[in-house]
Protein backbone atom coordinates (compact mmCIF):
# COMPACT_ATOMS: atom_id res chain seq x y z
CA UNK A 1 0.00 0.00 0.00
CA UNK A 2 2.79 2.43 0.87
CA UNK A 3 4.58 1.66 -2.38
CA UNK A 4 1.42 2.43 -4.34
CA UNK A 5 0.78 5.68 -2.48
CA UNK A 6 4.40 6.77 -2.82
CA UNK A 7 4.17 6.20 -6.59
CA UNK A 8 0.84 8.06 -6.96
CA UNK A 9 1.96 11.04 -4.87
CA UNK A 10 5.30 11.19 -6.68
CA UNK A 11 3.48 11.16 -10.02
CA UNK A 12 1.21 13.98 -8.84
CA UNK A 13 4.18 16.08 -7.73
CA UNK A 14 6.05 15.32 -10.96
CA UNK A 15 3.10 16.41 -13.10
CA UNK A 16 2.75 19.58 -11.02
CA UNK A 17 6.44 20.42 -11.58
CA UNK A 18 6.36 19.59 -15.30
CA UNK A 19 3.19 21.65 -15.71
CA UNK A 20 4.87 24.57 -13.93
CA UNK A 21 8.02 24.38 -16.05
CA UNK A 22 6.19 24.00 -19.39
CA UNK A 23 3.75 26.80 -18.46
CA UNK A 24 6.56 29.18 -17.55
CA UNK A 25 8.41 28.39 -20.78
CA UNK A 26 5.26 28.73 -22.91
CA UNK A 27 4.16 31.98 -21.25
CA UNK A 28 7.63 33.48 -21.63
CA UNK A 29 7.82 32.60 -25.33
CA UNK A 30 4.36 34.07 -25.92
CA UNK A 31 5.08 37.25 -23.97
CA UNK A 32 8.51 38.06 -25.39
CA UNK A 33 8.45 36.46 -28.85
CA UNK A 34 4.78 35.79 -29.65
CA UNK A 35 5.48 32.07 -30.13
CA UNK A 36 2.95 29.36 -29.17
CA UNK A 37 5.27 26.38 -29.60
CA UNK A 38 4.42 24.56 -26.38
CA UNK A 39 0.76 25.55 -25.98
CA UNK A 40 -0.61 22.14 -27.03
CA UNK A 41 1.80 20.22 -24.79
CA UNK A 42 1.05 22.61 -21.96
CA UNK A 43 -2.68 22.04 -22.30
CA UNK A 44 -2.32 18.25 -22.18
CA UNK A 45 0.01 18.34 -19.18
CA UNK A 46 -2.28 20.79 -17.39
CA UNK A 47 -5.30 18.51 -17.87
CA UNK A 48 -3.53 15.43 -16.52
CA UNK A 49 -1.99 17.44 -13.69
CA UNK A 50 -5.34 18.88 -12.64
CA UNK A 51 -7.03 15.47 -12.73
CA UNK A 52 -4.20 13.98 -10.67
CA UNK A 53 -4.42 16.82 -8.15
CA UNK A 54 -8.17 16.27 -7.86
CA UNK A 55 -7.61 12.56 -7.22
CA UNK A 56 -5.01 13.26 -4.53
CA UNK A 57 -7.40 15.73 -2.93
CA UNK A 58 -9.95 12.94 -2.64
CA UNK A 59 -7.31 10.64 -1.14
CA UNK A 60 -6.55 13.26 1.50
CA UNK A 61 -10.09 12.85 2.77
CA UNK A 62 -10.10 9.05 2.54
CA UNK A 63 -6.84 8.18 4.23
CA UNK A 64 -4.41 9.82 6.68
CA UNK A 65 -1.55 8.20 4.77
CA UNK A 66 -1.36 11.23 2.46
CA UNK A 67 0.73 13.98 4.16
CA UNK A 68 -1.59 17.00 4.12
CA UNK A 69 1.16 19.56 4.61
CA UNK A 70 2.89 18.36 1.48
CA UNK A 71 0.01 17.73 -0.88
CA UNK A 72 -2.86 19.97 0.18
CA UNK A 73 -1.09 22.98 -1.44
CA UNK A 74 -1.24 21.31 -4.89
CA UNK A 75 -5.04 21.06 -5.32
CA UNK A 76 -5.46 24.34 -3.45
CA UNK A 77 -3.08 26.00 -5.92
CA UNK A 78 -5.24 24.82 -8.83
CA UNK A 79 -8.36 26.11 -7.06
CA UNK A 80 -6.71 29.44 -6.23
CA UNK A 81 -5.63 29.78 -9.86
CA UNK A 82 -9.23 29.35 -11.04
CA UNK A 83 -10.57 31.77 -8.45
CA UNK A 84 -7.89 34.40 -9.10
CA UNK A 85 -8.48 34.29 -12.86
CA UNK A 86 -11.88 35.98 -12.50
CA UNK A 87 -10.80 39.35 -11.00
CA UNK A 88 -7.74 39.35 -13.26
CA UNK A 89 -9.96 38.86 -16.33
CA UNK A 90 -12.27 41.65 -15.14
CA UNK A 91 -9.77 44.36 -14.26
CA UNK A 92 -6.52 43.31 -15.94
CA UNK A 93 -7.68 41.60 -19.14
CA UNK A 94 -5.14 43.66 -21.10
CA UNK A 95 -2.23 42.22 -19.08
CA UNK A 96 -3.27 38.60 -18.71
CA UNK A 97 -0.12 37.33 -20.39
CA UNK A 98 2.15 39.11 -17.91
CA UNK A 99 0.06 37.80 -15.04
CA UNK A 100 0.22 34.30 -16.49
CA UNK A 101 4.03 34.43 -16.43
CA UNK A 102 3.92 35.45 -12.78
CA UNK A 103 1.49 32.65 -11.89
CA UNK A 104 3.66 30.06 -13.69
CA UNK A 105 6.72 31.29 -11.78
CA UNK A 106 4.79 30.96 -8.51
CA UNK A 107 3.84 27.40 -9.45
CA UNK A 108 7.50 26.55 -10.04
CA UNK A 109 8.42 27.95 -6.62
CA UNK A 110 5.61 26.04 -4.87
CA UNK A 111 6.50 22.80 -6.65
CA UNK A 112 10.21 23.08 -5.82
CA UNK A 113 9.34 23.91 -2.21
CA UNK A 114 7.20 20.77 -1.90
CA UNK A 115 9.95 18.70 -3.54
CA UNK A 116 12.62 20.09 -1.21
CA UNK A 117 10.43 19.44 1.83
CA UNK A 118 9.63 15.93 0.68
CA UNK A 119 13.24 14.98 -0.15
CA UNK A 120 14.71 16.67 2.90
CA UNK A 121 16.82 19.02 0.80
CA UNK A 122 17.61 19.87 -2.81
CA UNK A 123 17.77 16.31 -4.09
CA UNK A 124 16.17 14.56 -7.03
CA UNK A 125 15.52 10.87 -6.65
CA UNK A 126 12.59 8.54 -7.29
CA UNK A 127 10.18 8.26 -5.71
CA UNK A 128 9.85 11.99 -5.18
CA UNK A 129 7.85 11.21 -2.05
CA UNK A 130 9.67 8.64 0.13
CA UNK A 131 7.62 6.11 2.06
CA UNK A 132 8.82 7.54 5.37
CA UNK A 133 6.85 10.71 4.56
CA UNK A 134 3.56 8.79 4.50
CA UNK A 135 1.24 8.32 7.45
CA UNK A 136 0.73 5.01 9.20
CA UNK A 137 -3.05 4.68 9.40
CA UNK A 138 -4.91 3.64 6.25
CA UNK A 139 -8.33 4.95 7.20
CA UNK A 140 -9.84 7.21 9.84
CA UNK A 141 -13.48 8.11 10.31
CA UNK A 142 -12.40 11.32 12.07
CA UNK A 143 -10.25 12.34 9.07
CA UNK A 144 -13.08 11.60 6.62
CA UNK A 145 -15.69 13.41 8.75
CA UNK A 146 -13.62 16.57 9.17
CA UNK A 147 -12.72 16.57 5.46
CA UNK A 148 -16.37 16.17 4.39
CA UNK A 149 -17.68 18.83 6.78
CA UNK A 150 -14.98 21.29 5.75
CA UNK A 151 -15.84 20.87 2.06
CA UNK A 152 -19.63 20.91 2.46
CA UNK A 153 -19.94 23.74 4.97
CA UNK A 154 -16.83 25.86 4.36
CA UNK A 155 -15.16 25.37 0.98
CA UNK A 156 -18.24 24.88 -1.23
CA UNK A 157 -20.28 27.79 0.23
CA UNK A 158 -17.19 29.99 0.13
CA UNK A 159 -16.59 29.24 -3.55
CA UNK A 160 -20.26 29.89 -4.40
CA UNK A 161 -20.23 33.24 -2.58
CA UNK A 162 -16.95 34.14 -4.26
CA UNK A 163 -18.33 33.37 -7.75
CA UNK A 164 -21.43 35.44 -7.03
CA UNK A 165 -19.24 38.31 -5.82
CA UNK A 166 -17.01 38.12 -8.93
CA UNK A 167 -20.08 38.00 -11.18
CA UNK A 168 -21.34 41.17 -9.51
CA UNK A 169 -17.98 42.85 -10.06
CA UNK A 170 -17.99 41.84 -13.74
CA UNK A 171 -21.54 43.07 -14.32
CA UNK A 172 -20.82 46.42 -12.67
CA UNK A 173 -17.45 46.88 -14.40
CA UNK A 174 -18.41 45.97 -17.97
CA UNK A 175 -21.67 47.94 -17.86
CA UNK A 176 -20.06 50.97 -16.22
CA UNK A 177 -22.53 50.72 -13.32
CA UNK A 178 -25.64 50.68 -15.52
CA UNK A 179 -26.44 47.17 -14.25
CA UNK A 180 -25.81 45.67 -10.83
CA UNK A 181 -26.16 42.20 -9.35
CA UNK A 182 -27.68 41.91 -5.87
CA UNK A 183 -28.73 38.90 -3.79
CA UNK A 184 -32.34 39.83 -4.59
CA UNK A 185 -31.90 40.20 -8.34
CA UNK A 186 -30.55 42.30 -11.20
CA UNK A 187 -31.10 46.06 -11.24
CA UNK A 188 -30.42 48.76 -13.81
CA UNK A 189 -29.66 52.42 -13.28
CA UNK A 190 -31.62 54.91 -15.37
CA UNK A 191 -29.56 58.08 -15.87
CA UNK A 192 -30.80 61.54 -16.76
CA UNK A 193 -28.37 63.82 -18.61
CA UNK A 194 -28.91 67.57 -18.92
CA UNK A 195 -27.29 70.20 -21.12
CA UNK A 196 -26.88 73.87 -20.20
CA UNK A 197 -29.62 74.88 -22.66
CA UNK A 198 -32.15 72.70 -20.79
CA UNK A 199 -32.19 69.74 -23.20
CA UNK A 200 -32.50 66.41 -21.38
CA UNK A 201 -31.72 62.87 -22.43
CA UNK A 202 -32.58 59.84 -20.32
CA UNK A 203 -30.82 56.51 -20.81
CA UNK A 204 -32.94 53.47 -19.93
CA UNK A 205 -30.84 50.27 -19.85
CA UNK A 206 -33.01 47.48 -21.22
CA UNK A 207 -32.85 43.68 -21.37
CA UNK A 208 -34.29 41.34 -23.99
CA UNK A 209 -35.95 39.29 -21.23
CA UNK A 210 -36.97 40.58 -17.80
CA UNK A 211 -39.84 40.73 -15.33
CA UNK A 212 -43.00 42.03 -16.97
CA UNK A 213 -43.35 44.57 -14.15
CA UNK A 214 -40.06 46.19 -15.20
CA UNK A 215 -41.29 46.82 -18.74
CA UNK A 216 -44.58 48.24 -17.46
CA UNK A 217 -42.87 50.67 -15.07
CA UNK A 218 -40.50 51.91 -17.75
CA UNK A 219 -43.35 52.27 -20.27
CA UNK A 220 -45.29 54.46 -17.85
CA UNK A 221 -42.34 56.71 -16.96
CA UNK A 222 -41.97 58.58 -20.28
CA UNK A 223 -43.24 62.20 -20.39
CA UNK A 224 -45.95 63.06 -22.91
CA UNK A 225 -43.68 65.56 -24.71
CA UNK A 226 -40.78 63.13 -25.11
CA UNK A 227 -39.27 61.51 -28.18
CA UNK A 228 -38.54 57.82 -27.65
CA UNK A 229 -35.70 56.49 -29.80
CA UNK A 230 -36.52 52.79 -30.09
CA UNK A 231 -34.00 50.00 -30.45
CA UNK A 232 -34.60 47.15 -32.86
CA UNK A 233 -32.61 46.03 -35.88
CA UNK A 234 -34.73 45.81 -39.04
CA UNK A 235 -34.33 43.24 -41.81
CA UNK A 236 -35.74 44.75 -44.98
CA UNK A 237 -33.88 42.32 -47.27
CA UNK A 238 -34.66 39.18 -45.24
CA UNK A 239 -31.00 38.38 -44.60
CA UNK A 240 -31.73 36.64 -41.28
CA UNK A 241 -32.78 33.03 -41.74
CA UNK A 242 -34.24 32.91 -38.22
CA UNK A 243 -36.27 35.72 -36.69
CA UNK A 244 -34.81 37.48 -33.66
CA UNK A 245 -36.67 35.88 -30.78
CA UNK A 246 -35.91 35.25 -27.11
CA UNK A 247 -39.12 33.35 -26.37
CA UNK A 248 -37.35 30.10 -25.49
CA UNK A 249 -35.09 31.87 -22.99
CA UNK A 250 -37.98 33.84 -21.50
CA UNK A 251 -40.11 30.71 -21.02
CA UNK A 252 -37.23 28.79 -19.48
CA UNK A 253 -36.54 31.56 -16.94
CA UNK A 254 -40.17 32.47 -16.29
CA UNK A 255 -39.68 35.98 -17.68
CA UNK A 256 -41.25 38.17 -20.36
CA UNK A 257 -39.89 39.29 -23.71
CA UNK A 258 -39.24 42.98 -24.24
CA UNK A 259 -41.09 43.25 -27.55
CA UNK A 260 -44.24 41.78 -25.97
CA UNK A 261 -44.41 43.79 -22.73
CA UNK A 262 -42.58 47.03 -23.48
CA UNK A 263 -45.14 49.46 -24.90
CA UNK A 264 -44.69 53.16 -24.00
CA UNK A 265 -47.97 54.83 -22.99
CA UNK A 266 -47.01 58.32 -24.13
CA UNK A 267 -44.43 60.14 -26.23
CA UNK A 268 -43.46 59.88 -29.88
CA UNK A 269 -41.78 56.58 -30.75
CA UNK A 270 -39.09 56.75 -33.44
CA UNK A 271 -37.19 53.81 -34.96
CA UNK A 272 -33.53 54.68 -34.37
CA UNK A 273 -31.69 51.46 -35.19
CA UNK A 274 -29.93 50.19 -38.30
CA UNK A 275 -30.88 47.53 -40.83
CA UNK A 276 -29.18 44.16 -41.02
CA UNK A 277 -27.81 44.91 -44.49
CA UNK A 278 -25.35 47.35 -42.88
CA UNK A 279 -23.62 44.46 -41.06
CA UNK A 280 -20.75 42.46 -42.50
CA UNK A 281 -21.42 38.95 -43.93
CA UNK A 282 -19.54 37.38 -40.98
CA UNK A 283 -21.76 39.20 -38.50
CA UNK A 284 -24.92 38.11 -40.32
CA UNK A 285 -23.70 34.49 -40.34
CA UNK A 286 -23.02 34.66 -36.58
CA UNK A 287 -26.45 36.21 -35.91
CA UNK A 288 -28.16 33.47 -37.89
CA UNK A 289 -26.35 30.83 -35.84
CA UNK A 290 -27.16 32.50 -32.51
CA UNK A 291 -30.82 32.91 -33.40
CA UNK A 292 -30.91 29.28 -34.51
CA UNK A 293 -29.88 28.27 -30.98
CA UNK A 294 -32.49 30.60 -29.46
CA UNK A 295 -35.29 29.31 -31.67
CA UNK A 296 -34.55 25.56 -31.76
CA UNK A 297 -32.38 24.92 -28.71
CA UNK A 298 -29.28 22.73 -28.59
CA UNK A 299 -30.36 19.70 -30.60
CA UNK A 300 -27.80 17.51 -32.45
CA UNK A 301 -28.22 19.36 -35.75
CA UNK A 302 -27.68 22.77 -34.16
CA UNK A 303 -24.75 21.47 -32.11
CA UNK A 304 -23.10 20.20 -35.28
CA UNK A 305 -23.38 23.65 -36.88
CA UNK A 306 -21.88 25.24 -33.77
CA UNK A 307 -18.91 22.88 -33.89
CA UNK A 308 -18.36 23.61 -37.58
CA UNK A 309 -18.41 27.39 -37.04
CA UNK A 310 -14.99 28.99 -36.75
CA UNK A 311 -14.14 32.58 -35.91
CA UNK A 312 -10.97 34.66 -35.89
CA UNK A 313 -10.04 37.68 -33.75
CA UNK A 314 -10.92 39.86 -36.74
CA UNK A 315 -14.38 38.27 -36.91
CA UNK A 316 -14.99 38.94 -33.22
CA UNK A 317 -13.84 42.55 -33.59
CA UNK A 318 -16.10 43.03 -36.61
CA UNK A 319 -19.01 41.54 -34.66
CA UNK A 320 -18.60 44.05 -31.84
CA UNK A 321 -18.10 46.91 -34.29
CA UNK A 322 -21.37 46.05 -36.05
CA UNK A 323 -23.51 45.27 -33.00
CA UNK A 324 -22.26 48.06 -30.73
CA UNK A 325 -20.12 50.76 -32.37
CA UNK A 326 -22.05 51.09 -35.63
CA UNK A 327 -25.45 51.07 -33.94
CA UNK A 328 -24.34 53.51 -31.23
CA UNK A 329 -23.07 55.92 -33.87
CA UNK A 330 -26.36 55.66 -35.77
CA UNK A 331 -28.23 56.39 -32.54
CA UNK A 332 -26.05 59.42 -31.77
CA UNK A 333 -26.71 60.79 -35.26
CA UNK A 334 -30.44 60.37 -34.61
CA UNK A 335 -30.13 62.13 -31.25
CA UNK A 336 -28.31 65.09 -32.82
CA UNK A 337 -30.96 65.41 -35.51
CA UNK A 338 -33.79 65.37 -32.92
CA UNK A 339 -32.27 67.71 -30.35
CA UNK A 340 -33.18 71.05 -32.07
CA UNK A 341 -36.92 70.19 -31.98
CA UNK A 342 -37.10 68.05 -28.81
CA UNK A 343 -36.65 68.94 -25.15
CA UNK A 344 -36.83 65.39 -23.75
CA UNK A 345 -35.29 62.40 -25.51
CA UNK A 346 -35.71 58.89 -24.10
CA UNK A 347 -33.25 56.15 -25.05
CA UNK A 348 -34.51 52.68 -24.00
CA UNK A 349 -31.64 50.61 -25.43
CA UNK A 350 -29.81 47.46 -24.32
CA UNK A 351 -27.55 47.78 -21.31
CA UNK A 352 -24.49 46.76 -23.39
CA UNK A 353 -24.88 49.97 -25.41
CA UNK A 354 -25.10 52.28 -22.41
CA UNK A 355 -21.39 52.83 -21.52
CA UNK A 356 -20.58 53.95 -25.07
CA UNK A 357 -23.70 56.10 -25.36
CA UNK A 358 -23.07 57.76 -21.98
CA UNK A 359 -19.51 58.58 -22.99
CA UNK A 360 -20.71 60.18 -26.22
CA UNK A 361 -23.32 62.15 -24.27
CA UNK A 362 -20.70 63.61 -21.96
CA UNK A 363 -18.49 64.48 -24.93
CA UNK A 364 -21.49 66.32 -26.44
CA UNK A 365 -21.82 68.67 -23.47
CA UNK A 366 -24.35 66.76 -21.34
CA UNK A 367 -23.76 66.08 -17.66
CA UNK A 368 -25.33 63.55 -15.32
CA UNK A 369 -28.20 65.11 -13.38
CA UNK A 370 -29.93 62.26 -11.53
CA UNK A 371 -30.29 58.49 -11.42
CA UNK A 372 -33.06 56.02 -10.62
CA UNK A 373 -32.84 52.29 -10.00
CA UNK A 374 -35.20 49.68 -11.45
CA UNK A 375 -35.41 45.98 -10.64
CA UNK A 376 -35.05 44.07 -13.92
CA UNK A 377 -35.07 40.45 -12.75
CA UNK A 378 -36.08 39.49 -9.24
CA UNK A 379 -34.66 36.21 -7.94
CA UNK A 380 -37.40 33.97 -6.59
Amino acid sequence: MKNLFAFLLSLCLALFLVDAAVSLLDDSLILFFGLHIFSLVRGLVAIFGALMALGVYGLIGLTPMVPKRLFLPIPLFHLALILASFPFAIYCHGRLQQLSVGISACQVIVGLGILCWSQGGFKLRWPLVPENRLGVRRFSWWNLSVFTLANVFVLLPGVIVYFFFCTGLAVNHFTDGFMALHPGGLTVQVRKYVRNDGKTIQLFPMAHVADADFYRKVSQSFPTNSVILMEGVTDEKNLLTNGISYKRMANALGLAEQHEEFSPCSGEMVQADVDVDQFSPDTIECLNLVMLVHSRGLNPAVLQQLLQYSSSPQTVKQLFDDLLTRRNQHLMDEIQSRLPQSENIMVPWGVAHMPGIAKEMENSGFHLDETQEYMVIRFH
